[in-house]
Order: C-alpha cells, then sequence, then structure tokens
C-alpha cells in the first residue's frame, strides 16, 4: 500500500473515532517569538492540517522563560482539542532540570500528539569576526579566550547546551550571552552584540544569504540542500554530535480525549506527507518527522536524564 493511501484511510479512521471534532477555530500556542523555526512550523503545519480538519488552525506566540509560559497555559487549558501547543526538544527535556518548580511536568501533564519536524542546527557567525570555518572559529577563542559571546534562546537552551559541548569538546572560551528566543539570538549575532549563535535553518538562512551571518557547519549527517556550500561539523574537523539537533512537536492538555489525539495525529501526518508543506519544510533545512505519540513519549523519557546529566556537567544551577 502506498504510503499516501495508508495516510488517508489512516485520517479517515481516525475522523470516524472522533465525530463532531472539531467544531470550531483551535488555538496552536508557540512558547516562542515570531520568526524561529517552531514558527514556521506552527504556521505551515497549523494552515494544513486546519484544511484538512475544515477548521482553522490560529496560531499564538506566548514567549517567555524558556517556552514555560506557553507550555504551562496549554497544561492548564480545557482538554478539550481546542488549545494546542507546537514546542521544541529543549522546552521539553531540558527544562525539567533547570527549574526547581517547573510548572508543568512534561511527562503527565500533556497528550503526545507527536513529533512533526527535525530541526538540525547551523552554526553562524557575524562576518566582522572574521571566521569563515569552525577551525578559523576554534583557533580565534584560543588565542583570545573569553573574548567571543555567543547568544542563545535563554539559560539552559538547545544553543546554550550545544555551545558548551562545543567548547568542552574543542577547547574553545566563547561566553554564554541568553535571549528570548532563536529569532533575537540571530538578530543579536547579526547585529554585532554577539559573535555566534546556532539556530534551525529559518531563523537565519535569510541573513546567511545576504551576507549578514556567515556559515560555518551544519549539526547533520549530511549537508542541507538549502545550504549546499555549508560543510557538516565532522567535515569541518569536528564531530557531529557536538550540535544535537532539535525537533519541534504537537502536544495537547493531558486529558484529551483519545480518539480527539488520534485525529490530530492522522492530521499531521496527512499534512507532512502533502508535497507543498514537504517542500516548503525541506526548504528551510526541517525534516518531516510525522511520529507517534507513543515514539515521542519514549523520546522525552531517555531525553530527561540525558539532558539532566549535561546541565549538572556545564554546572547550571536550578533556578
Amino acid at each position: 500500500m502506498k504510503k499516501s493511501t495508508f495516510l488517508v484511510l489512516l485520517f479517515a479512521a481516525a475522523q470516524a473515532l472522533a465525530q463532531g471534532y472539531p467544531a470550531k477555530p483551535m488555538r496552536l500556542i508557540v512558547p516562542f517569538a515570531p520568526g524561529g523555526a517552531a514558527d514556521l512550523t506552527a504556521r505551515t503545519l497549523g494552515d494544513r492540517m486546519g484544511q484538512l480538519l475544515g477548521q482553522p488552525i490560529v496560531v499564538d506566540n506566548k514567549p517567555g522563560a524558556n517556552g514555560v509560559v506557553g507550555i504551562d497555559y496549554v497544561a492548564k487549558s480545557p482538554p478539550d482539542g481546542y488549545t494546542l501547543l507546537l514546542t521544541d526538544r529543549g522546552s521539553l527535556a531540558v527544562n525539567p532540570s533547570l527549574y526547581v518548580k517547573l510548572a508543568y511536568d512534561p511527562l503527565k501533564d500533556f497528550a503526545y500528539i507527536g513529533i512533526a519536524t527535525d530541526g538540525p542546527y547551523v552554526l553562524v557567525a557575524n562576518p566582522k569576526l572574521g571566521v569563515s570555518t569552525v577551525k578559523e572559529l576554534v583557533a580565534l577563542s584560543k588565542a583570545k579566550p573569553g573574548t567571543i559571546n555567543y547568544a542563545s534562546y535563554g539559560v539552559g537552551s538547545m544553543a546554550q547546551l550545544n555551545l558548551e559541548a562545543f567548547n568542552h569538546a574543542l577547547g574553545t572560551d566563547m561566553l554564554h550571552v541568553p535571549y528570548k528566543g532563536a529569532g533575537p539570538a540571530a538578530q543579536a549575532t547579526v547585529a554585532g552584540e554577539t559573535g555566534v549563535t546556532i539556530a534551525a535553518v529559518p531563523a537565519v538562512q535569510g541573513f546567511i544569504k545576504e551576507g549578514r551571518l556567515k556559515a560555518l557547519a551544519v549539526g547533520s549527517d549530511k549537508r542541507f540542500a538549502v545550504l549546499p556550500d555549508v560543510p557538516t561539523m565532522a567535515e569541518a574537523g569536528a564531530s557531529n554530535d557536538i550540535l544535537v539537533p532539535t525537533y519541534f512537536a504537537l502536544l495537547a492538555p493531558a486529558g484529551t480525549p483519545p480518539a480527539i489525539v488520534a485525529k490530530l495525529n492522522a492530521a499531521m501526518k496527512a499534512a507532512l506527507a502533502d508535497p507543498a508543506v514537504a517542500d516548503r519544510l525541506a526548504g528551510v533545512g526541517l525534516v518531516p518527522d510525522g511520529s507517534t505519540p507513543e515514539a515521542m513519549r519514549e523520546s522525552l523519557k531517555r531525553d530527561v536524564p540525558r539532558f539532566a546529566e549535561l546541565v549538572k556537567k556545564i554546572g547550571i544551577k536550578p533556578e
């Protein structure tokens, strides 16, 4: 059976289980500022899913505190399928290690719909830093330790964890400057407030094309089609494991009826199988995933202790 036929049948079966839903527009909360990969995934996916479900999906950005503000909002929303969440790997897997009293429990307070897209990172630098390769960045940092700042999306964000792993693995001494999201971190690097950052492609692709940021390497096993001249970390002389990729996933409040979750998962998979959606995501370096709720749960269960160990190793103290 062809994948497209299977997805159509899956979508039809889920529809039968959740007849009558949705009967009104849905809200898709993105707990980060506009302009990043989470926002682009939400708007691209939400538009097509809304068409499939017969009701619009309205994207609502609620940034703050590494995603805590928006995520907690969804956790406390009615479990009726009308308030959904699209968030990233770090806000789910890392935040439990950053806050003594986190407002939500990522393993208990949500119904998982599935991982929508995977987002490998690209390492970028302000052109005025004068580096064009990873080796040149490492050499400059070692020659002038403590003089290069890097932008992250907040304390404990995937950007900080990855760039501290970079420091540790390559012997550099870049200093952390937190911002409120991938978009603001990219803007800060463009403006020269910081010398370096990492981001999924959507947050920096335009700046790279305009020459306002220099792409040094991608954290992927192979080069991006949209950045064909940018080497992988391995090609740049480091390890691809240094830049662990993020993902962007769909969730609903815990207690959402399984039939509604199944319908949303089927709609997500059908949307990702749409060539127009897949092409748009691939065109900005995002890889369609479309996992099951169960696969997402297992991934998160592995990630939480894994990142807790890394947070402790870096020396970040929970707030």
